[in-house]
């Protein structure tokens, strides 16, 4: 079920609901994906993987492997080029430490994680490679492990990186540790702030090791040419991200780089980064064949990025009437095995829903041996939230508060400060909250024997960043589209719809392609909930510019000035000749006779991103026997700007409550105190289906975004960062119990109805 708050608009083709432009292709099995990349002559490669979670390796032993019938080239780190340890600008995208992107790529001298890549084998055959792998012998040095964040920032704790220094607030201490960095977010006087509160509550909080659950596992195909052209094919939500990487790691022009995005089977921010191209590549260039290279499903799980595991302490004040008068929060999420986890993020998002004028937040970026943390929607706000708005829940039962009133008096609006010290412009977040408290859901009696109920809200950025499309008009007055982004959750049509808008044609007639690093310029990855909004704004300004030039085509049939003609609804005109109309199809098909091919081209950097607010309601049913929970209702309700594609937007918001139902009940990486992840399959890492779930009810709230021209706000990310906190609040409001430590697993819940019981 959906309801739409709807915003007023006159517009023809945005808002509505055509058919997916890639829709016939995935369900005939047309599309090709990664893995179904096949080439003449190519290698199969494999990686051998470290079977410890920390160990030094003393010795790597090919002699047996390099003999087997098939096996062409087995190569280690030393085959890669030596990377520097610094950060580094690389002209696109952030800055990176090339040093620690090859040593995840295959280790050096030690394995940090369980599945760490150690050796890559290419062979006639991938059964013949796997084979080899069996063959060599690798004498490591067992270290101890680190497995959480708190592990790792203790005292004593073993060093992941013997020459990593932690950075705090922006100067390096010359401390080895495993914080690589420590960040504070501040705002006024939180000491002040505490002693106005006549309530207090500080809590802690652990979330697990989560996967972001695409279906697709990566696979990669690499041709490095004799005339020194790398052309990598790959499932990636960013092939301009990776462009400039391989091109730093194998020590080559970027120009050299051609990387081709397949289509994606999912991806969810864990596949913003990359693992064996640059082997493939090298592999390559060693042999001059084509070399693929395509995961199982216990390599993803053990060796790619998952989303980051974290520990919170929140501390918030309150006056008697609900007013918030502190927050503060010590946050610390595990990097994985190299720095970069999704802290400050966290740190950012986790107190926006309210205007904090007293702010403290201490986040702490911290190295562990798992793998390396990629991006999971809304990266670090989840985690951070769920800690957050645990503690709102508790406040307002305290002090006997309707929590969607307390949410309401506390809400953050235009002219507010964020953590990071920026004013939120027009947003939607009280819209919002107006919304979910008008809903049915929130209005209706609970029922069930065991029932409970809890709200929560969430706040996403949203990005902005570099993205280029290209138009062509085709004499048929069609339109084709060559645009930079991945297309994951519908972006070929919300791209498309965008363009047609301006052109007055329909979504239909717009036919978009999905450009290779060579064929279109610079596009920011697919994430940060940024491609309708930026994209879709390259292609509004390309789409305006082949108006221009059509106006420019009628005034020259009609032999006036182009400023004399108008344009409505797909429809050219002259000022004072009504007689005088010219359909965009009439137009395309004389465009040879009145100055040739009409295209466009646009790139933009947009600065107007919409910030996303979301609030969540769940009921759940707990068996007090076992502790099992089951979502019985759940309504999400967001702030979507102007919903593009409704269809896609329900969609995602839908599947973003699955996502964070799994990740609140069972979802979680078990690892053993030696550091092997003991449930690496599909079968053992328990995500939701169908029959776990009942039908999500979205509520579309549209405040459109004054920073762009249909008004886009992403849609996304936000719609993940509620679900944990709200669920963890309806279990409490049916048992009794709060567990603060996810998953919300039988055993767990159980345990802390027992310890109620028994205390």
């Amino acid at each position: 079920m959906a309801t739409t708050s709807k915003s007023s608009n006159n517009y023809k083709v945005v808002g509505t609901r055509p058919v997916r432009h890639d829709g016939v292709d995935k369900v005939t099995g047309r599309a090709k994906y990664g893995a179904d990349v096949h080439m003449v002559n190519m290698l199969h490669g494999r990686i051998l993987r470290s079977p410890y979670a920390h160990a030094r390796i003393k010795s790597i032993d090919t002699s047996k492997a390099e003999k087997l019938e098939g096996v062409v080239k087995i190569i280690t780190a030393k085959d890669l080029p030596q990377a520097p340890d610094e950060m580094v600008s690389l002209g696109e995208g952030p800055m990176v430490n090339l040093k620690f992107l090859t040593m995840n790529i295959l280790a050096q001298d030690k394995a940090l994680y369980k599945g760490h890549a150690i050796v890559a084998v290419a062979a006639e055959s991938a059964h013949i490679a796997d084979e080899a792998l069996e063959l060599i012998d690798i004498e490591y040095e067992a270290l101890q492990p680190v497995l959480s964040a708190p592990q790792g920032m203790a005292d004593g704790a073993p060093i992941l990186h013997e020459k990593m220094t932690t950075v705090s607030l922006g100067k390096d201490t010359g401390k080895v540790s495993n914080v690589a960095t420590h960040t504070q977010f501040v705002l006024g006087d939180v000491e002040a702030g505490f002693k106005e509160a006549d309530l207090v509550v500080e809590r802690e909080f652990n979330t697990p090791t989560v996967h972001q659950g695409y279906i697709e596992p990566q696979s990669v195909t690499a041709l490095w040419s004799r005339d020194d052209e790398i052309t990598i094919w790959t499932s990636t939500q960013g092939h301009f991200g990776i462009r400039p990487n391989i091109a730093a790691l194998l020590d080559v022009p970027i120009s050299q780089v051609k990387v081709i995005p397949m289509e994606i089977g999912g991806g969810f921010g864990g596949k913003t980064t990359f693992y064996f191209e640059p082997i493939a590549a090298t592999i390559s260039r060693m042999t001059g064949r084509p070399v693929k290279m395509t995961m199982n499903r216990a390599e993803v799980l053990e060796s790619t990025g998952p989303g980051a595991g974290s520990y919170a302490k929140v501390k918030i004040g309150v006056k008697n009437d609900g007013t918030i008068t502190a927050v503060q929060a010590n946050l610390a999420m595990e990097a994985g095995a190299f720095p970069g986890s999704p802290v400050n993020a966290g740190a950012m998002c986790m107190f926006s829903m309210y205007k904090t004028e007293n702010l403290l937040i201490d986040a702490h970026d911290v190295v562990v041996n798992k793998p390396k943390v990629a991006a999971y929607r809304a990266p670090g706000a989840p985690q951070a939230t769920f800690a957050s708005e645990c503690v709102v829940d508790e406040i307002c039962e305290k002090l006997g508060m309707d929590p969607m009133e307390f949410r309401i008096k506390n809400a953050s609006a235009e002219g507010d400060r964020q953590a990071s010290g920026v004013t939120f412009l027009k947003v939607g977040n009280v819209e919002t909250l107006e919304a979910a408290k008008n809903t049915d859901h929130w209005k209706s009696e609970k029922g069930g024997k065991v029932r409970g109920r809890g709200v929560a809200s969430g706040f996403w950025f949203n990005g902005g960043g570099q993205s280029s499309c290209n138009l062509a008009v085709n004499p048929d007055g069609t339109i084709t589209m060559i645009e930079g982004s991945v297309d994951i959750g519908g972006s070929r049509p919300a791209i498309s719809m965008q363009a047609a808008e301006v052109l007055g044609i329909r979504a239909e007639d717009v036919f978009p392609v999905v450009g290779d690093t060579n064929s279109v310029g610079f596009t920011g990855t697919t994430g940060g909930s940024r491609t309708a909004f930026a994209t879709g704004l390259a292609a509004y300004d390309a789409a305006h510019d082949i108006l221009k030039q059509m106006k420019e085509r009628a005034a020259k049939i009609w032999e006036c000035s182009a400023e004399e003609v108008e344009f409505e609804d797909g429809t050219f005109s002259r000022q004072g000749s009504p007689e005088q109309k010219l359909t965009f199809k009439q137009i395309a098909g004389r465009q040879m006779e009145t100055g040739g091919p009409m295209s466009s081209s646009a790139s933009v950097s947009p600065r107007g991103v919409g910030n996303a607010f979301a609030t969540h309601i769940v009921d759940v049913d707990v068996d007090p026997e076992t502790g099992k929970v089951d979502i019985a209702r759940y309504t999400t309700i967001q702030d979507v700007g102007t919903a593009i594609h409704p269809d896609y937007v329900e969609g995602q918001l839908q599947g973003a409550a699955v996502q964070g139902a799994g990740w609140a009940i069972n979802e979680e990486y078990f690892y053993t105190d030696d550091g092997r992840m003991a449930n690496a399959t599909l079968l053992d890492y328990r995500m939701p289906t169908s029959l776990d779930m009942p039908m999500i009810e979205t509520v579309l709230v549209e405040v459109p975004n004054p920073g762009h021209p249909f008004g886009i706000r992403g849609v996304g990310e936000v719609c993940l960062v509620p679900p944990l906190a709200a669920i963890a609040n309806a279990v409490y409001d049916a048992v009794g119990v709060r567990v603060r430590d996810l998953p919300l697993k039988p055993g767990n819940v159980l345990k802390a109805i027992l310890d109620k019981n028994n205390s």
